[in-house]
């Protein structure tokens, strides 16, 4: 499996987990390998780094969003941010730009038609003051 499909699964179960509210994920990444798929390990680990930063994550995107607070994202948006600053943070052997990169990419597969731009402006603003 590519790491650009690893990273959609991490965007998928992330995306499942803002609509569920028992914060299972262990749930959620037996769902998602009964019905779709086997989940993949990297997948995992970035799903569950996300989960433990989620706080530290709704600081950095209200810091820099201008206009959009976490709480009125559209939650597709809001999963792809939070997968993006998972690996620009805490994944050593994944660029920055690549992150952002593969974040804007998953933005024109799944979100709406202005998130492209929102995502990378938000993800390079947070590159250029780390």
């Amino acid at each position: 499996m590519k790491r650009s499909e690893m990273r959609e699964q991490a965007f998928f179960l992330t995306f499942e987990s803002l609509f569920n509210l028992n914060d299972n994920m262990d749930e959620l990444i037996e769902m998602y390998s009964d019905n779709v798929e086997e989940v993949c390990e990297y997948a995992k680990d970035i799903f569950s780094g996300i989960t433990s930063k989620k706080e530290e994550f709704d600081s950095i995107i209200n810091t820099y969003s201008k206009s959009w607070r976490v709480s009125r994202l559209p939650k597709v948006t809001l999963a792809i941010l939070y997968v993006a600053l998972y690996e620009m943070k805490y994944v050593e052997n994944v660029p920055v730009n690549v992150a952002i990169n593969e974040a804007v990419e998953i933005s024109k597969k799944y979100a709406g038609k202005d998130d492209p731009a929102f995502i990378n402006g938000i993800l390079g603003s947070v590159s250029r003051e780390s």
